[in-house]
């Protein structure tokens, strides 16, 4: 049993068939996938396709490319969202220097805002991180020390030191598609070193495609293809490997019941 913890169940290359999508998940034995917030107010959209299929959960919360359209959502409103029984997380928030497309103070401020939401309603933050571990690990250490939080570091392509951070601080790092790839080495690395009950699978479909899908639209049913190679970078079999990440999955969004 797989379970994608990371998708975008509501993007049009998605959502354009999505009964497809949903079988051929099934035929590949990914029993389960999370749908992403990343605008609040498509939040309605995502929570539907939750609520229409008893195999799909939901976030709430605002992507940093699109934090300063967003920055009227107060803390409280995103805990008042995540109460519906579908809702098992919170974000995704983060920071992304990489593209830059929402000034970085305002980055800032919708994560630490979505820290509160985490720290208060004890959902897990999904965070996004590119090429700002520095400031990503001072505020996480900083957030921390107001209070623990739970939360992943999805699609995990930092480097050792804000892995280190991460889970110092009692977070998960998950690993999509990328860590088939040739160059992915040093994420494989990581990857290779993670505590066994603190990594998850991801597509973050319907990017980052998994060889032997590189280039296509990515959909949850190619997760096997990550656990496979993470399996082989970890030195498990897929079996093991799904077993594992399914407990982690559970004990982490413990509001899916998975596991339980």
């Amino acid at each position: 049993m797989l379970i994608d913890s990371h998708c975008h169940l509501d993007f049009e290359q998605l959502a354009a068939d999505l009964p497809g999508v949903l079988a051929r998940a099934e035929a590949a034995g990914v029993t389960g996938m999370v749908t992403i917030g990343t605008r609040v107010e498509r939040f309605a959209t995502i929570r539907a396709i939750a609520e229409a299929n008893e195999q799909v959960w939901c976030t709430v919360g605002t992507h940093p490319h699109n934090a300063h359209e967003e920055l009227h959502v107060l803390t409280k409103d995103l805990i008042g969202l995540s109460e519906h029984p579908r809702c098992v997380g919170i974000g995704e928030a983060g920071l992304d220097y990489f593209y830059d497309n929402a000034p970085r103070e305002a980055q800032a401020t919708g994560l630490r805002r979505h820290i509160a939401a985490a720290r208060s309603t004890g959902l897990p933050l999904v965070i996004h991180s590119r090429s700002a571990d520095e400031d990503m690990a001072n505020i996480l250490k900083d957030e921390a020390e107001k209070g623990v939080f739970p939360f992943v570091l999805h699609c995990f392509t930092a480097g050792r030191e804000l892995a280190r951070t991460g889970l110092e601080l009692g977070g998960y790092l998950s690993f999509s598609g990328i860590i088939t790839f040739r160059n992915a080495e040093e994420i494989r690395a990581v990857a290779r070193e993670v505590p066994a009950d603190r990594y998850l699978v991801e597509t973050d479909a319907p990017y980052l495609a998994p060889i032997p899908h590189r280039g296509a639209d990515n959909e949850p049913a190619f997760v096997r293809h990550t656990a496979e190679k993470l399996a082989d970078v970890r030195g498990l079999s897929l079996e093991a490997l799904a077993a594992e990440t399914t407990a982690n999955f559970g004990r982490l969004f413990s509001k899916t019941g998975v596991g339980a």
